[in-house]
């Protein structure tokens, strides 16, 4: 099972199945309330899909969007913001993969896709 995460900020309704519809071949998800998680699935091929957005994350201006699956339209988590980014043009973050359990927080890195273009950032 494949597991991608992103953190879209000010996420307004219907962003994300407005960018997953030209991305995924079947798209059951209604992100018209962002005040609670949602819930949905999709179909990419003949894989069936989750999607779990959690408003709220990171200090409440930001929206994990959360895709699981056995085939997913991307690879990695950058390849997915870099989707996200191009259709929605709002700030888009990830991690780039190579933390680990253990390793210092304040070290940690994260990818920012915005206006200014890609680069690894500490969140805060």
């Amino acid at each position: 099972m494949q597991d991608l995460e992103i953190y879209i900020r000010d996420l307004e309704s219907g962003d994300v199945s407005g960018w997953l519809s030209g991305q995924l071949d079947h798209l059951e998800l209604n992100d018209s309330d962002l005040n609670g998680v949602v819930k949905g699935a999709g179909r990419y091929g003949s894989e069936r899909l989750r999607i779990t957005l959690y408003p709220g994350a990171f200090g409440k201006r930001f929206t994990s969007v959360v895709l699981e699956g056995e085939r997913l339209p991307w690879h990695s988590d950058l390849e997915c913001a870099r989707s996200a980014w191009r259709v929605l043009d709002r700030e888009v973050r990830c991690s780039p993969g190579d933390w680990q359990e253990g390793d210092p927080v304040e070290d940690e890195k994260w990818w920012r896709l915005d206006h200014r273009g890609e680069q690894k950032v500490v969140w805060n």
